[in-house]
């Protein structure tokens, strides 16, 4: 366990967890021992998390001085924290009642963050007020759970100051996204964890100066990521967008489903939303409902290029081609729902990808572009160019299934072991459409008025080529060539592959 003396020579104590950049994560509770944050849902996979104990928690030391308890005091601590790492700039998460921590620090340095990601984050520290009213809101969510009217009951005990011990307990499962016997233990580990004595100093109201915090947090460039739960009320996720607008280079993102404890309710959907946004390389955008993750090459004044993954992929495979592609275009690869580090719903069809699809264009503004599309990632273009005819400037489809019903059709597929890069939901769902698609697909095909290249593998493909052919002569203005690859073409033959695009005209 490593360790370092702070401002005053208390000794604080830190932990490290998994590998790589580090991420520096401060627990909230007021003054609750970083234990509770676990492994934040598998994030320590991505990144060396640093789990600082603040002063007078877990295994660090009771400071001579208990004033220094204070919000605002603890800014000092986390400073210190960055100097002992060697670290001129810090990625910094902060949790609950540290969000306050954390925008004070903001404020304060500025300069030595490189990101910010506040995690159902306490707002007094900007004079944000979380009421009554919004945790009553956020309690009516809830009415259908068997322990709702305890803890309905339990808020207005609260509210009207009548609160005991038990009144506490009712409300616990109101700050979880799902009150399983994980959650009893994480809620049941508090007493222990905390540092009661020291969190009344934490919120003295000498600790903050919301106009001149709110002031100051204007000028933080950094990307700033609020992450707010549907169910939470404190803050609601209006209250975190309140938060979020005050910084200028933010994003809020609402998980669903989640209480103020996201990475245990759902611990891949924040994983993926906070891995997205600590790459550099990976963007993210609400498109439909839906966080869309996508990554971005070339010049952003140059013609625009959106790269579509078949099933199972993401953008990721299309980093040789778009690489290329960059040198006189500007590229864009989207993760499909379900896939890669986008948003995995639970419910997928050729409909939603194209949708996906169509929504993604529509917020980058990107009418006009040309569309490449493999396999599901071509159904969904193709769906698409038909029913947005002026959506799509050129399209390109490599090996997209025909949307013929499959003879003989697809049985049930069986779980791979491990974890998957995409929501194994995709598989049925799409397995379904092909053995019986919509029939309106295929005969709206004449409707779609781009310029078409249509691109087979040849006879070691999965799809029938004569299908692909087929489909390619229903397409007013679409020509269709072969390029003996099998079903990746873009991966296999990726200058051929290249080459032909060429030749369709995207020099």
């Amino acid at each position: 366990m490593p360790i370092f003396h702070t401002y005053d020579g208390t000794e604080l104590a830190y932990h490290l967890l998994g590998e790589g950049e580090p991420l520096i994560c401060l627990p909230g509770g007021p003054l609750r021992a970083s234990a509770y944050l676990g492994d934040l849902g598998g994030l320590a996979a991505h990144r060396q998390l640093v789990l600082l104990d603040l002063r007078g928690t877990g295994d660090s030391a009771v400071p001579d001085d208990a004033s220094t308890y204070r919000c605002d005091r603890l800014v000092d601590d986390v400073e210190a924290l960055r100097d002992h790492l060697g670290h001129e700039r810090i990625d910094l998460l902060a949790h609950s009642a540290s969000g306050n921590l954390a925008a004070l620090y903001a404020a304060r340095h500025p300069e030595r963050l490189r990101s910010l990601i506040l995690v159902t984050p306490g707002t007094v520290a900007v004079g944000i007020a979380v009421t009554d009213g919004d945790w009553i809101d956020a309690a009516e969510l809830r009415r259908d759970e068997p322990w709702f009217e305890a803890g309905r009951a339990a808020l207005e005990a609260i509210r009207t100051g009548r609160a005991v011990e038990e009144v506490w307990d009712a409300v616990e499962p109101l700050t979880y996204g799902r009150w399983d016997d994980a959650a009893r233990a994480h809620a049941a580990a508090v007493p222990e964890q905390a540092n009661s004595e020291a969190s009344a100093v934490y919120y003295q109201e000498e600790a903050f100066d919301p106009a001149a915090t709110v002031a100051a947090l204007r000028s933080v460039l950094a990307p700033v990521l609020v992450m707010a739960g549907e169910y939470d009320g404190g803050p609601t996720p209006d209250r975190a967008a309140e938060l979020a607008a005050l910084f200028p280079n933010a994003e809020l993102v609402v998980q669903r489903g989640a209480g103020h404890y996201p990475w245990l309710d759902d611990p891949g959907a924040f994983t993926r939303t906070v891995c997205a946004f600590l790459d550099p390389e990976v963007h993210s955008v609400q498109a439909g409902g839906i966080r869309l993750a996508y990554r971005v090459w070339g010049d952003p004044s140059a013609p625009p290029v959106v790269l579509a993954h078949g099933r199972g992929g993401d953008s990721r495979t299309w980093t040789w081609i778009a690489g290329r592609l960059a040198a006189d275009h500007r590229v864009y690869a989207l993760d499909f729902r379900g896939h890669g580090l986008s948003d995995w719903p639970g419910r997928y069809s050729f409909e939603l990808f194209r949708d996906d699809l169509h929504a993604f264009m529509e917020a980058r503004n990107l009418s006009g572009a040309t569309v490449v599309g493999h396999s599901m990632g071509g159904a969904a273009a193709c769906l698409l160019a038909e029913q947005e005819p002026g959506l799509i400037g050129r399209l390109v489809i490599e090996e997209a299934p025909p949307l013929i019903p499959l003879d003989p059709p697809r049985g049930p597929a069986e779980r791979p072991d491990g974890e998957l890069d995409f929501d194994w939901p995709v598989v049925p769902s799409i397995d379904a459409q092909l053995n019986d698609p919509d029939p309106a697909a295929r005969e709206r095909l004449g409707e779609i008025s781009a310029p078409t290249l249509v691109i087979g593998g040849g006879h070691s493909s999965q799809i029938a080529q004569d299908q692909l052919a087929s489909m390619a002569e229903r397409i007013p203005d679409c020509r269709f060539v072969t390029i003996e690859a099998g079903h990746l073409v873009h991966t296999a033959r990726p200058e051929e592959f290249l080459s032909a695009l060429r030749s369709f005209g995207m020099d």
